[in-house]
């Protein structure tokens, strides 16, 4: 046996400020980081002194001690590059935005003095106290701050749930350039920063997104704030190194070590950092070891509650990073202690004119409290703002509805889906297509991405198998307004293992970011129901996104149909679930293929066999299987509605309503499982919608209560199928007396 040392080539490097670092900055360059910093922290302190008084709804993550990295960090940026971060994400937000608004850098006699300065600072204070006037309108407060005129991306309250969607960002970043270079020479590309703790730096999501960003060379800088505790969790409780630039080189992945307290050391690995990226060489990796002086929420040190020091707290504070630039300051003689003196107060009698604007004594208290002003309160009406783009059912977005008598020719379902897609490839340049396994096997497991490839190489991106990272990504690829990602998911079930970026990210993004960015996300998947792939592979996941704020739903039961669902869904500014099925993939049927710009009208269902006696509610596979039974059935005579649209803000009452109002019956057909069933939800709403119409209870056709098994018998007898929907036609005939 021979033993041969590894040797892992990326490197990760410790970077130390020293002073001829600090005397080679110039004097407005040390002006504009003092004035930062001193800047965040006021506002913080003005914060953490209003959540004192019961002022603010929620937690409050101050970032106090923590300046340093954030301002050294984005001074090494440009206006136009894009920053993310985590719940505890102020101090980024701030310096970001502050950067962004004084480019050519603060002053110490301005401060934070201007109109546009002190607008911004209001509209921040806004937002985190949950007024109308934020940036969000409220509806993000502390952890979602979101700014994209600034490059500030949003802030995220899951632990590690914004990486993923900075990657997105990335990506547009990386894609923008290569387009206008068209070429191999460096790349002059923007940059995203995402920032993020310690404990995310051991979430499956922040290694999944490092992974795929060293395969595809993104310009993302991976921050790591390692303020040493998750809460009150200390690093060496849960991990093995606590040198967490060392998780870098593992995925090839250029990395650096700084001290967070030193400011200047921040820059300078910023700057290496964005040099590397900039020139197209992949992403970066920066730890930087620092330390928040607060408890995890709200305004008392951690050793308040017993997990630090009082020791540990001070030797930190010892080391204050606004402390350090001041005293490099006051040694090249740039400024003396009075001056630095008067900066903090002139700061801090700006943040409290700010403050000031939003509250008011409190009548209803006898020592002189204070409250919102009542008038800065977001109207309760607009609870529901934002959720989704105002399309009206009915509309039609682009092209045509109207398609010719003649000229369908037979084709099968999946091959449809590929001349759809490549159709809309060909239209849209925005339009990126990434899953597992979609750029090979001649079109990916089902032949849905057939050509894709060869036509557009560099938006069709067959991606590690790692759902989190690339649904987060085509979720941050979404928020850059310039594409259109379409996710392809194999199956359902692959979807709950990427469930916070579906439904806590993509889901939620438009209304808690107070409708700033749109999410035109489309996710295809197939239902393998029958197809012999047990309980991990086979679900039906319409139930439950049918209950998740934000999504879109479309279910295509025929090719025809699926061309004209997509092309809609395409055109929607909304996260869209495409649902197919696996039986309706080798079914050859009439497509009009010279017009695959055909368009089916939002929210619109089709009735596909008119009756008197029972509406029948359906959609994909089911739709054929309900209505051979319903042509079968001698007792009834059943309307069967393919449904097409969903989601509770697209599904068509109309329709729906005329059918049972001359039918008094329902019938819900689906193949799934009892416990997702889609058919529950859809059940209770047509209850307390037409229940005076109905004269009998409304049935449904569902699966059993256990999800399909690999046994051929016991799959058969876990979904729904002819048999089960024609023993639900007789519960029906019998209701109405003719059984």
């Amino acid at each position: 046996m021979t033993n041969k040392r590894l040797e892992i080539n990326t490197p990760a490097t410790v970077i130390t400020a020293s002073e001829a670092d600090w005397d080679a900055a110039t004097p407005q360059f040390l002006e504009s980081m003092l004035v930062q910093m001193i800047a965040v922290r006021s506002f913080e302190q003005a914060l953490l002194d209003l959540a004192r008084q019961g002022l603010v709804h929620g937690p409050m993550h101050s970032s106090i001690g923590q300046e340093g990295a954030a301002v050294g960090s984005v001074l090494a940026l440009a206006d136009d590059d894009g920053v993310n971060g985590t719940h505890r994400g102020h101090h980024q937000f701030l310096a970001k935005s502050l950067h962004y608004l004084r480019p050519d850098g603060m002053n110490l006699v301005d401060g934070v003095k201007g109109d546009d300065l002190e607008q911004f600072l209001y509209r921040t204070l806004s937002e985190i106290m949950g007024l109308a006037d934020g940036f969000s309108g409220g509806r993000g407060g502390s952890m979602h701050l979101q700014w994209l005129e600034a490059g500030a991306l949003g802030t995220n309250a899951i632990v590690g749930g914004g990486v993923p969607l900075a990657a997105g960002n990335a990506w547009a970043q990386r894609h923008d350039a290569e387009l206008a270079h068209q070429s191999k020479d460096p790349l002059d590309m923007q940059v995203t920063v995402t920032y993020f703790g310690d404990g995310a730096s051991n979430i499956g999501s922040t290694l999944e997104t490092l992974n795929l960003a060293a395969a595809w060379k993104l310009p993302l800088c991976f921050f790591i704030e390692n303020n040493q505790y998750a809460v009150a969790t200390f690093i060496d409780d849960v991990t093995g190194d606590e040198d967490l630039a060392a998780r870098g080189p593992g995925f090839g992945v250029t990395s650096f070590q700084v001290d967070g307290m030193d400011p200047m050391a921040v820059y300078l690995a910023q700057r290496e950092a964005t040099a590397h990226m900039r020139a197209g060489k992949g992403p970066t990796l920066i730890e930087a070891k620092t330390y928040r002086y607060f408890h995890q929420n709200g305004p008392f040190p951690g050793s308040a509650f017993g997990y630090r020091t009082k020791d540990e707290e001070q030797s930190w504070r010892n080391r204050d990073a606004i402390e350090l630039v001041a005293s490099h300051m006051e040694r090249r003689g740039l400024i003396t202690a009075e001056q630095r003196e008067e900066l903090a107060a002139r700061v801090n009698a700006s943040v409290a004119e700010i403050v000031d604007r939003v509250l008011e004594q409190d009548p209803a208290s006898d020592r002189g409290g204070k409250r919102v002003i009542p008038g800065l309160w977001p109207d309760a009406q607009s609870v529901d703002e934002h959720i989704r783009g105002d399309y009206a059912v009915g509309a039609i977005l682009e092209g045509s509805q109207q398609l010719p008598q003649e000229g369908a020719q037979d084709q099968r379902f999946n091959d449809t889906i590929a001349a759809t897609l490549n159709h809309r490839m060909t239209d849209d340049p925005g339009i990126v297509v990434m899953g597992e396994d979609v750029h090979e096997l001649g079109g990916g497991t089902n032949g849905a991405t057939k050509g894709l490839k060869g036509q557009y190489p560099d938006r069709v991106l067959g991606t590690p198998i790692s759902e989190n990272a690339f649904t987060g990504l085509a979720g941050g690829l979404s928020m850059n307004g310039r594409y259109k990602p379409i996710v392809e998911f194999m199956y359902p079930d692959f979807m709950w293992v990427a469930g916070d970026q579906v439904f806590n990210q993509i889901g939620k993004a438009r209304h808690m970011y107070g409708g700033q960015s749109t999410m035109p996300v489309v996710l295809r998947t197939k239902v393998a129901s029958g197809a012999g792939y047990g309980s991990q592979h086979s679900m039906d996941p319409a139930g439950i996104f049918a209950t998740s704020p934000g999504w879109r739903i479309v279910a295509p039961s025929s090719a025809q149909d699926y061309v004209g669902l997509m092309n809609t869904a395409l055109d929607l500014d909304d996260p869209v679930l495409v649902l197919e099925h696996v039986d309706l993939y080798p079914k050859r049927e009439p497509v009009h293929t010279e017009h695959l710009d055909y368009r089916l009208p939002v929210g619109v269902a089709d009735t596909v066999r008119e009756g008197t006696d029972v509406t029948v509610l359906s959609y994909l596979n089911m739709v054929h299987v309900a209505r051979d039974i319903a042509e079968e059935h001698d007792l009834i005579d059943a309307e069967v509605i393919d449904l097409r649209w969903l989601d509770r803000a697209s599904i068509d009452w109309q329709t729906i309503s005329e059918s049972v109002k001359k039918t008094n019956a329902v019938l819900i057909v689906e193949q799934g499982a009892q416990g997702t069933s889609y058919g529950g939800w859809l059940a209770d709403e047509i209850q307390r919608r037409l229940f005076d119409w109905l004269d009998q209870p409304i049935q449904r056709v569902t699966g059993s209560e256990a999800s399909p098994s690999i046994s051929q018998v016991l799959e058969s007898a876990a979904n729904a199928d002819a048999n089960d929907v024609r023993h639900g036609f007789d519960r029906i005939a019998r209701g109405l007396g003719r059984s």
